[in-house]
Formats: C-alpha cells, sequence, structure tokens
C-alpha cells in the first residue's frame, strides 16, 4: 500500500509512530468506541493519543474521496487546525495517514492527543450529573461563541460535546467528531436550529438555552423557544417515522 501522511508542525517527530499505525492499531486493546468508525487510546512517542480508524469506503466512495473531495480523515484534521486557529477547544490534532490500495483511498487514521474530561453533554441531558441548569445555560454560551466565528458542527449531538469542570466552578466545552463541519456566517435563527439532535427535555431543558441563546445573541426569547422546540419534534417525529418503516418500537 501507498500513503499520504501530514503531520502538525508541533508533532513532526510521530513521523514514524504514524507510519507504522496499522500495525499499532491492530494490536492494541484499548478501544473506547467502536461502530462504524473505532477509536482507540494508544501511547505514542510517550504521549496518549486517540486514533481514529475510518471504516474503509465502499468503491464509489473510494474514487471520490481520491480524486473529488477529501476523506474523513483529513477532514477531521484540517477542521481541528482551524478549530485551533480560532480558539475554539477540540483535542490537539497530531497528525492524519491515508492507505492507498490500486490507487484508491482504503484505510484511513485521524491521530489527536488524549483530552480528559469529566463527562459528555449526554450524561448532562440525561440528569445524571450536578449543575444542570448551569451547564445548559454555560452550554449555550459557548454554543453562541462558536456560531460567532461562524462554526457550524454538522453533527452536533450527544457524544460530541466533551465537558471538564474547572477549578472556579466553571465548565469547559470541548468539540469532538468534528469531520462534518461548515465554516460560514451564522445568523441567530439559524443558530438556534443547531440544538436539534440532542433529545432534551422539552418542558425544561430546551427552554433554558433557547433563553439564554436568545439573551445572548439579541433575539426574541419566545420566538427562540418556539424554533428550537420545533427543530426538536421535527427530528424526533422523522426518526420515530423512520423507526417504525423498519418496524422498530
Amino acid at each position: 500500500m501507498s500513503y499520504k501522511l501530514q503531520l502538525n508542525k508541533n508533532y513532526q517527530n510521530f513521523k514514524q509512530d504514524i507510519q507504522n499505525i496499522q500495525k499499532v492499531f491492530t494490536q492494541s486493546t484499548q478501544s473506547i468506541h467502536k461502530a462504524r468508525n473505532e477509536l482507540k487510546i494508544i501511547k505514542l512517542n510517550d504521549l496518549e493519543c486517540v486514533v481514529k480508524s475510518f471504516k474503509i469506503p465502499h468503491f464509489i466512495n473510494k474514487i471520490a474521496y481520491t480524486f473529488f473531495r477529501q476523506g474523513k480523515a483529513k477532514k477531521s484534521f484540517i477542521n481541528a487546525m482551524k478549530l485551533q486557529e480560532l480558539e475554539i477547544n477540540t483535542p490537539e490534532p497530531i497528525g492524519i495517514i491515508e492507505f492507498f490500495k490500486f490507487g484508491l483511498l482504503e484505510e484511513s487514521y485521524f491521530i489527536s492527543c488524549f483530552e480528559p474530561y469529566d463527562f459528555t453533554i449526554r450524561e448532562v441531558f440525561h440528569h445524571k450529573v450536578d449543575d444542570v441548569e448551569q451547564i445548559l445555560k454555560e452550554f449555550a454560551k459557548f454554543t453562541y461563541e462558536i456560531h460567532k466565528k461562524g462554526v457550524w458542527h454538522v453533527d452536533y449531538s450527544l457524544g460530541n460535546i466533551l465537558i471538564s469542570k474547572q477549578a472556579n466552578g466553571s465548565y469547559r466545552f470541548s468539540l469532538v467528531d468534528i469531520n462534518r463541519m461548515e465554516f460560514k456566517h451564522i445568523s441567530p435563527e439559524e443558530g438556534l436550529k443547531n440544538f436539534n439532535k440532542f433529545w432534551a427535555k422539552f418542558d425544561t431543558d430546551l427552554p433554558i438555552i433557547a433563553k439564554e441563546y436568545a439573551k445572548l445573541s439579541g433575539f426574541d426569547e419566545e420566538s427562540a423557544v418556539n424554533i428550537v422546540l420545533n427543530e426538536a419534534k421535527k427530528l424526533e417525529d422523522m426518526v420515530n417515522i423512520k423507526r417504525k418503516l423498519k418496524g422498530q418500537n
């Protein structure tokens, strides 16, 4: 297999480790997520890293990712570097490597520093942590701030925001799973629609977020609440219809 490797300039000494990533990844047993893609915590060059192995694309996508658009690992790396430029928290990117078979993209890996955290936004919306209202308000502020910088996280959902409690009692938010991301102008009305994938409580959690976002953006609170609730309901209805069509309860 041939390969293409790209490194963060601060991690040029990781070149050999990343060249051997296929073997290292296969031998590691520290898997932290395995579905379509797999993530493992692996020590490289005496540093704990998260290595994300992307699913091998089907034939049409192999052609697309090779000749017409960037692969998911490369997009993850580019987006992570961009977020750091914008001073938005995300695990520090180390590099990527893409392997090609018969001239087409086969395997790809994105490597970042392991970032400790206390919980994800999932635990907040499931009310498994303290300070839920405070965290939701701070999360609304974090979201507003990244929107102001033109960052639209397409997969803004339960598992993709890491949270750490700070010494002063506030909370730090960090974005992961960032290969699907857009950089554009975001109006307050559009920004409010970015909260639709959290499956949050309609009577408490979503109104808290909507009102806080409205206050920060100068948007009408009642309109903000309606937008957030309507968008969440539309997604919920669509998912339920799909489940029924598939014969799921």
